[in-house]
């Protein structure tokens, strides 16, 4: 009977696990007893656990629903385009067609990186030396290179170079007539800064333009203005290199983007 008694709580959170389970709903959460032991940790503890798994669901609902929309435009077109040069061959806009195929073939390219972020794929680290991957990056664009430092960090160099791209790719899509990335060190991390003279993000936007499928200009068409993956793409490469990337003003006077990684040891 005192056994009972002192396990009540525990069957009372186990009963309400297993309706949540048969439920399948994540909104309920298991109840916490007015004792202050081990029991009642438990059960906070749980209901954290619960909190987060919703979060995750719910993210993951909204980007297979934004995943099926962004695939649902260029597939429509492709099936149009295939369907007019089937009854009118001499019709036939082989570019556009071309075009169309490339956007999904980069569309289905993005959404495959980020579900292997999400599933905890990470490469084996090498030693990269910061300025050579950002004169390779930098090769062929319209942007300038400031060398303050020659910091070395650990990471892959496909999806560090993924970054960079992303980073330029948006720099020169919104700049005036300049960017220019900036290569420093401090406070143990190296500093990448991929500045522009455009027309700069809003300080309420900052952290919102890193989201998945956020586009900040809604006139701005998807062919011009991608999908809306390539920033978010780039913080998560970002924080699976356990460094972070955020967004301020550039002293050119747009955005400068700042990607900071842990200098190799």
């Amino acid at each position: 009977m005192v056994t009972r008694r002192a396990l009540a709580p525990v069957e009372a959170i186990r009963s309400e696990l297993a309706g949540i389970t048969a439920a399948r709903d994540l909104r309920r959460r298991v109840p916490v007893p007015e004792s202050h032991d081990e029991v009642a940790r438990l059960a906070r503890t749980t209901n954290d656990t619960l909190t987060a798994l919703e979060a995750s669901v719910a993210q993951q609902r909204g980007f297979v629903a934004d995943a099926s929309h962004e695939l649902r435009s260029p597939i429509a077109s492709l099936r149009t385009q295939l369907e007019v040069a089937a009854a009118h061959p001499e019709l036939l806009e082989l570019d556009e067609l071309i075009a169309d195929t490339v956007r999904l073939q980069h569309l289905a390219a993005d959404l495959l990186l980020l579900a292997r972020l999400d599933a905890g794929d990470h490469p084996d680290p090498e030693r990269i030396h910061v300025s050579d991957l950002v004169r390779d990056a930098i090769d062929g664009r319209r942007a300038t290179m400031v060398l303050d430092a020659e910091p070395v960090v650990l990471g892959n160099k496909n999806r560090l170079t993924r970054i960079l791209g992303n980073l330029l790719d948006n720099a020169e899509r919104h700049t005036g007539r300049q960017v220019r990335v900036v290569v420093s060190s401090t406070g143990g991390e190296a500093v990448i800064q991929v500045q522009d003279d455009g027309p700069g993000v809003p300080e309420g936007d900052r952290d919102r333009i890193f989201e998945r499928f956020v586009r900040l200009d809604d006139a701005r068409s998807r062919d011009e203005g991608g999908a809306g993956l390539g920033l978010a793409i780039a913080r998560d490469l970002a924080q699976a290199h356990g460094g972070t990337l955020t967004a301020r003003t550039s002293p050119l006077g747009g955005a400068s983007f700042d990607l900071h990684l842990p200098l190799a040891t």
